[in-house]
């Protein structure tokens, strides 16, 4: 690790100083700040991506340099119903959980962060009542209207857990899909989950894993809107401070290795099953209770930024040409850091329309509709969202027609005839 730093940042759970820095990505934008054509000629805003590690409670984070408000208003361009593998995804969470609690149409299904109704219509299709809460206006209107998912345009904290108790509104199942690392203040945020949970009722949380972002060398999933990067020891504890238990954890694919967390309130005695002692004992044998397992990821990052612009140095020098795949806000922060551009990159290719026609943040790399990619013909496409290779590569099965060849750059650059 690098020498201890001062930082003037406090944790944002236990308040301690923060000294230890994790990791260093420079400056970069907003990673989901899409730019449109009219506004090309005008300068971005750009922010340190400095990430520490308490030494006192051992959560990583970012230090919030960035709002809420900054990062998800109603201009917000991800629709989470863009990738199949994440509805199928969301389909079987829906049949897993109605089955497991008994879900039926006297239950309350509450989401936060329901984004364009992805998960919440497959309750809805179930006559189960559901309620989403999500603070982009322009996918809330799209789950309101597409899916009738009635949903809240608000961000979630106990302000708004006061309001939906004292309007009867209180969840079986509150559930968060890659939310909990979101929110600035993860203590209001947690404080609300336990305000706005029924006294039997169930909290779901999925959310990255951080061994495994540590263990696969995932840097390019640390941007702004990601404030915190969580293991389970860390958000047991957390969850312990507001009167919840974790009860049960599942390890899930999704995002490069994810956890889904059970909780429910701290008074119900039910012993919690043992798979949450056995991934306990594995983060402490693996050291995420003390800064061992911290100090060499900086140097990993490093190395992996050399190991991708060796790769496109070498391609372009032989005459190659590169497209990307997938304006992902992952890729946003492997671009801005390792300084690539359209002097490697041609364009960027997205399904979703709501990134069509605009700039990536920082780069300026275009981003086009995937029938761009067929009518270029690239030598190689660099799939940013690497989590989903295995999809993109199916969906993309045409490129070998012409010799194209598929490259994924996380932890290092590995090349898919």
């Amino acid at each position: 690790m690098n020498a201890p730093v001062v930082s003037g940042h406090c944790c944002r759970h236990c308040g301690a100083a923060l000294s230890h820095l994790f990791c260093d990505l420079g400056t970069s934008p907003i990673s989901n700040a899409f730019i449109r054509p009219e506004n090309a000629d005008k300068a971005e805003t750009i922010y340190p991506l400095r990430v520490y590690v308490c030494d006192a409670c051992f959560l990583v984070q970012l230090p919030a340099h960035t709002t809420a408000a900054d990062n998800f208003h109603d201009d917000y361009v991800y629709f989470s119903s863009t990738s199949t593998s994440w509805l199928a995804h969301a389909k079987a969470y829906c049949e897993a959980m109605t089955g497991r609690l008994g879900l039926g149409p006297q239950s309350l299904v509450v989401e936060i962060a329901s984004n364009d109704g992805y998960l919440l219509r497959n309750f809805v299709a179930d006559g189960i009542p559901v309620l989403g809460i999500e603070p982009t206006a322009n996918t809330a209107e799209v789950a309101l209207h597409d899916h009738k998912v009635p949903s809240l345009v608000r961000f979630f904290g106990r302000d708004l857990a006061i309001e939906m108790r004292s309007k009867g509104q209180l969840a079986d199942l509150l559930l968060g899909n890659n939310v909990l690392a979101h929110v600035p203040d993860i203590n209001d945020f947690v404080a609300g989950l336990g305000l706005a949970l029924k006294p039997s009722g169930v909290i779901t949380m999925e959310f990255p894993h951080l061994l495994r972002l540590i263990e696969g060398g995932q840097f390019d999933t640390i941007y702004h809107e990601h404030y915190s990067y969580l293991s389970l020891g860390v958000v047991d504890r957390i969850f312990a401070h507001h009167g919840l238990q974790v009860f049960d954890v599942e390890e899930i694919p999704t995002h490069g290795g994810s956890l889904r967390i059970f909780a429910r309130h701290s008074d119900d005695r039910t012993s919690a099953r043992p798979a949450v002692e056995t991934l306990l004992n594995e983060e402490r044998q693996k050291g995420l209770l003390s800064l061992v397992a911290y100090a060499s990821f900086a140097e990993r990052v490093r190395e992996s930024k050399r190991g991708l612009l060796a790769f496109l140095i070498e391609a372009k020098r032989r005459g190659k040409s590169i497209v990307g795949y997938g304006a992902a806000a992952k890729g946003n922060t492997l671009l801005n850091y390792c300084g690539v551009g359209t002097d490697f990159i041609d364009f960027v290719v997205d399904k979703a329309i709501s990134k069509q026609g605009r700039l990536m943040p920082g780069t300026r790399i275009p981003v086009r509709a995937p029938e761009a990619l067929f009518e270029a013909r690239p030598d190689y496409v660099l799939i940013l969202p690497w989590n989903l290779r295995d999809e993109i590569i199916a969906q993309l099965a045409d490129v070998r027609s012409w010799g194209g060849q598929f490259v994924t750059p996380i932890p290092t650059v590995e090349i898919t005839p």
